[in-house]
């Protein structure tokens, strides 16, 4: 068995998820760079340095995630934190604007066939990886699950007037409105095992997913959702936070 703790992030190829890695392997965790694109992993792996390796597999592909612990297993022998960042925000072309992004995105006008795929790797590829990785995290001293979700996908903060981002709410946010209960569900389901399970709200911060719009680096975005990873025996379960203090859900 692998000697130092090992951490899985999901889409962590780029942007936020690589900083994550590039973090708990800071840490002293052996990181494991979950990509849909083995090569852009591998890369990925190589410029956090000797303590990451690749994972090719896709959250919305069952056998994939499979193959993916069963490697982990067979190589690595555990897992003690699992880090699920992998997301969508649309089906558009790269470049498109963020006005866009949440125009088609709204809920009277959007396709369903975007508003399932956002959600297939937003909600379902989550409960799938959780689920795939679970075996492993139950044998982990100090299992750790967090879930990358966003103040967006708060029901609270949406449903105040005085919310000036309200608008945007739509298939993206909805998705995360779904994470967030899924935090929920397995922080509830998971209780008694001693696996701690949080979702994080990076900020807006300038990734991909807003097509670089964001205010905030990755490094601060990274923060929250390794602070939580990092959670002792007295950390919370079932929270919804970002680097501030708790987010209402």
């Amino acid at each position: 068995m692998q000697d130092k703790p090992v951490a899985l992030v999901t889409g962590a190829n780029k942007g936020i998820g690589l900083q994550i890695a590039k973090d708990l392997a800071a840490q002293g965790f052996r990181v494991l760079v979950g990509s849909r694109n083995l090569e852009l992993g591998e890369a990925a792996a190589k410029s956090i340095g000797a303590d990451a390796r690749a994972v090719q597999f896709d959250v919305t592909n069952r056998a994939s995630i499979a193959a993916a612990a069963e490697r982990i297993r067979n190589e690595l022998g555990r897992l003690d934190v699992l880090v699920n960042n992998a997301a969508i925000s649309h089906l558009g072309k790269p470049g498109t604007s963020l006005e866009e992004m949440a125009k088609s995105g709204r809920l009277s006008v959007a396709s369903l066939d975007e508003v399932r795929a956002v959600f297939e790797t937003n909600v379902f590829g989550v409960i799938a990886v959780t689920q795939a990785m679970l075996p492993l995290l139950r044998e982990a001293p100090a299992g750790r699950i967090v879930n990358v979700s966003s103040a967006s996908g708060s029901l609270t903060l949406n449903s105040d007037p005085k919310n000036p981002h309200r608008s945007m709410f739509g298939t993206y946010s909805s998705s995360k409105t779904a994470l967030n209960a899924i935090t929920l569900a397995f922080a509830l389901a998971l209780e008694s095992t001693g696996i701690k399970v949080n979702a994080s709200c990076p900020g807006f911060t300038a990734t991909g997913l807003n097509n670089f719009q964001g205010t905030r680096t990755v490094q601060q975005a990274a923060r929250e959702p390794v602070r939580l990873a990092l959670l002792d025996s007295n950390g919370p379960t079932g929270t919804f936070s970002n680097e501030d203090g708790p987010l209402p859900w």
